[in-house]
C-alpha cells in the first residue's frame, strides 16, 4: 500500500469525528440568529435587533497556560479561558458578544482532549449568551510536538454607536474601581513556569498559602465580567481589562490624553499566588505589576457620585485609585 495522509501524521477520519463532537457542543450555544454553524464552510449569523450597530472584534490566545494544562492532562477549563478573555476585551467598549470561533492546532488530534477543550468553550459561551458558531481544528505534525497544542479564539460583538464606551467623558477626579481577578487569568505563565517549573511533579506540590496545589491554582479559569457589569453600563465611563502590561499598562489606554491614573496598591489585598511568585522568583515589585494583574481583573471608571451605586451592586468591588492630571511623561502612578 502506498503513502497516505494518515501515515504522514494527519488522520482525516479522526478529524471528522472531532468535528462532529464540536458541532454537538456548539449547538447548545446557538441563539435564534444562528442560521448555520459548524459543518458548512462558513457560519451564518443573522444580524438584527440594532438600530445603528457597530461591530466589535477581538482575537487572542491562552498563551503558555496550555503548557500547564498539558502537564496535568486537564483541558476542560482552558476553553473557558479563551472565551472569557475575548468577551472581556470587547465588553470594555460596551459590546454584547454575538458569536465566537476557535482555532485549535495539535501535532496529533486526540478526540478526548479536543472534546474537553470544546466543553469549556461551549460552557463559557452559554454563560454570556454567545454562539459558538464555528472554528478550525488543525493537525500539524512537524510544527507542534508531543502533547503541545495552541488555542486561539475570535469573538464578534456589537454595540449601538451612541453607546460605545471610549473613555472620552472620563474627567480628572473620576474614580477607579477594581473587580477581583480569579488568579493569573491568562497572562504571565512563561515567568511562572520559569520560577516554579512545569513538570507534573512540580505542579502537584501543595502550598498551604494557596490551600491547594500549584497546578490547581494556575488552571483557575479566567474570570468573565460581562454578566456582572452589563446592568451598570449607563454609569460606566471607561473599562480596562487587565491583561499583559498589568494595571499601569492597560488603564491609561482608556483615558483621554493629558490625564493619568493614580493607584493605591494598599486598597486591595493581593492574592497569595502573586506573593508566592514574587518571593520564590525574587521578582521586582514593578516587574510583578507590569506582568500580572495582581488581583484586579477589570477596572471600571465612573464619576464619584456613581461609586456607591456600583459598589452596592457589586460589593466585592474596591476603590483602587483616581484619574488625575498628567504630570511629566507618566500616565500611571502606583503607590
Amino acid at each position: 500500500m502506498g503513502e497516505t495522509y494518515a501515515k504522514a501524521g494527519v488522520d482525516i477520519d479522526v478529524g471528522e469525528a472531532v468535528t462532529k463532537a464540536i458541532a454537538r457542543h456548539a449547538r447548545t450555544t446557538y441563539r435564534p440568529e444562528v442560521l448555520s454553524g459548524v459543518g458548512l464552510f462558513g457560519g451564518f449569523f443573522e444580524f438584527k435587533g440594532y438600530n445603528n450597530p457597530v461591530l466589535v472584534s477581538s482575537t487572542d490566545s491562552v498563551g503558555t497556560k496550555v503548557k500547564i494544562a498539558c502537564a496535568l492532562d486537564k483541558h476542560d477549563t482552558i476553553g473557558m479561558d479563551i472565551v472569557n478573555h475575548c468577551v472581556n476585551d470587547i465588553f470594555t467598549g460596551g459590546a454584547e458578544p454575538l458569536f465566537f470561533l476557535d482555532y485549535v492546532a495539535m501535532s496529533k488530534l486526540v478526540p478526548e482532549k479536543m472534546e474537553a477543550i470544546i466543553t469549556g468553550l461551549a460552557q463559557a459561551c452559554r454563560e454570556v449568551g454567545c454562539a459558538l458558531i464555528g472554528g478550525e481544528t488543525a493537525e500539524l505534525p512537524g510544527i507542534y510536538h508531543g502533547d503541545d497544542y495552541d488555542l486561539v479564539g475570535f469573538v464578534i460583538g456589537a454595540v449601538e454607536k451612541d453607546r460605545i464606551i471610549r473613555g472620552e467623558t472620563v474627567a480628572v477626579g473620576d474614580v477607579l474601581l477594581g473587580l477581583p481577578s480569579s488568579g493569573l487569568h491568562t497572562n504571565g505563565y512563561s515567568l511562572v513556569r520559569r520560577v516554579f517549573g512545569e513538570t507534573r511533579q512540580e505542579l502537584e506540590v501543595y502550598y498551604p498559602e494557596l490551600s491547594r496545589t500549584l497546578g490547581e491554582e494556575l488552571l483557575e479559569p479566567h474570570r468573565c465580567y460581562y454578566n456582572q457589569l452589563k446592568p451598570l453600563l449607563p454609569v460606566i465611563k471607561g473599562m480596562a481589562h487587565i491583561t499583559g502590561g498589568g494595571l499601569v499598562g492597560n488603564v491609561p489606554r482608556v483615558i483621554p490624553q493629558g490625564m493619568a491614573v493614580h493607584f493605591n496598591s494598599k486598597s486591595w489585598t493581593v492574592p497569595p499566588i502573586f506573593r508566592l511568585i514574587q518571593q520564590k522568583g525574587n521578582v521586582d515589585r514593578d516587574e510583578m505589576y507590569r506582568v500580572f494583574n495582581m488581583g484586579i481583573g477589570m477596572v471600571v471608571i465612573c464619576s464619584p457620585e456613581d461609586v456607591s451605586g456600583v459598589t452596592d451592586a457589586l460589593p466585592e468591588t474596591k476603590v483602587i485609585g483616581e484619574v488625575v492630571k498628567q504630570k511629566g511623561d507618566k500616565r500611571a502612578v502606583l503607590e
